[in-house]
């Protein structure tokens, strides 16, 4: 048999694993190993909570420390700078961390550093596309977002909002990127193969702050300054169309952000939304099969939360403030500990499944839905 039908067999034979392990819910690499990475400063008060690097967890055995993969070096007598976001492909096996001034490119499974770069004006919560290939990344509260290359960094265009840039999502088909300014009502919708906007949702009854989508394009969910709870926007129409309080709780004064309500993430298969209170340090859930959402539940945390997303599986939400709780009972189930033991807590975080040492799937900072019909 020649070399030629022997390579075409083989891939034959490869692709039909493949499929049968699919099917039996397997990964056709092996055995997964699950792990949460957790970009750390994610917070201000770096040597309190998570020192300095990307911190790994062993999400199959109660959230161990694995390992500290080194990012940025500090000078002796200096503070290192706040990590802004964190993103990572399956596709490629890479996993990107931005700071207030530059943005770094890491092996997932090796944690080598493939490159790290600064960026005039700095960068903010970046987003990466489906296939892998580009990254979507804010310039620190500015005017516009830089489109680069994820491959090895290089900036291929800018997006020019105005809208003091913070926040980014890149929808599951890969066709739009949804911007989020720290200065406009408006969230700025921009397509991906022009790279310029082509539509605004809104306006909301003030500035967007963090901001999640559904795996449709039909939904968007923001949080917005001096509001405890969210609001609900039309991406296809571009109207606002709910605005949802939290009821039980009052408003009262903020470690971080300024915003009551910094925080908000759909399960996967979308039957909840989460939002953060960070007045009254808990996260409540809502039933998002109805529209408006409709409050079902609450959790009591050990510290002023600003972020909350979930993970791949929708079994477990994780909390910044380094509390992991199970979406099903609403119950803490573990609290993320350092090397050391210390307390660890991060807004910037997501978990990543291994197998025989490659990347099988990557999650997301956002919290978006996963349901594309």
């Amino acid at each position: 048999m020649s070399a030629i039908k022997l390579r075409f067999l083989a891939s034959g034979l490869f692709a039909l694993l493949c499929a049968v392990s699919l099917l039996r819910g397997q990964s056709p690499f092996g055995k997964e190993k699950r792990l949460l990475y957790v970009a750390s400063p994610g917070i201000r008060n770096y040597q309190e909570y998570g020192g300095v690097g990307i911190l790994v967890f062993d999400i199959d055995a109660g959230f161990r420390f694995v390992k500290r993969i080194p990012t940025w070096d500090v000078p002796p007598g200096e503070e290192p700078e706040n990590v802004k976001g964190i993103a990572a492909s399956a596709k490629t096996g890479r996993i990107y961390v931005t700071t207030i001034s530059r943005m770094m490119a890491l092996d997932a499974v090796t944690g080598k550093k493939l490159w790290d770069r600064a960026y005039d004006g700095g960068c903010d919560r970046l987003a990466i596309s489906p296939d892998g290939q580009t990254l979507y990344v804010p310039q620190l509260e500015g005017k516009l977002w830089r489109v680069v290359n994820a491959d090895a960094g290089a900036v291929i265009t800018n997006i020019t909002t105005q809208s003091g840039s913070h926040n980014t999502i890149c929808s599951l088909d890969g066709t739009r990127v949804y911007l989020a300014g720290l200065r406009s009502p408006l969230l700025s919708v921009a397509d991906t193969r022009s790279q310029r906007i082509v539509s605004a949702v809104g306006p909301f009854s003030d500035v967007i702050r963090p901001f999640t989508i559904n795996g449709s394009n039909t939904l968007c969910f923001v949080n917005v300054n001096g509001l405890l709870g969210f609001e609900v926007g039309d991406l296809r129409r571009g109207q606002k169309l709910y605005r949802v309080e939290v009821q039980g709780y009052q408003l009262g004064p903020v470690k971080r952000h300024g915003c009551p309500s910094h925080g908000i993430a759909l399960t996967p298969d979308e039957k909840e939304l989460w939002v953060v209170d960070g007045a009254n340090d808990a996260v409540h859930a809502f039933d998002a099969t109805v529209m408006p959402p409709k409050q079902i539940g609450s959790v009591k945390l050990r510290d002023s939360p600003g972020w909350v997303s979930f993970s791949m599986d929708g079994r477990f939400a994780y909390s910044s403030t380094g509390e992991i709780i199970e979406v099903a009972t609403k119950k803490i189930v573990a609290a993320l500990q350092d090397e050391t033991g210390r307390q660890v807590q991060s807004e910037k975080m997501l978990d990543v499944a291994v197998a025989n040492g490659r990347v099988v799937g990557a999650g997301n900072q956002f919290g978006v839905g996963m349901k594309q019909k």
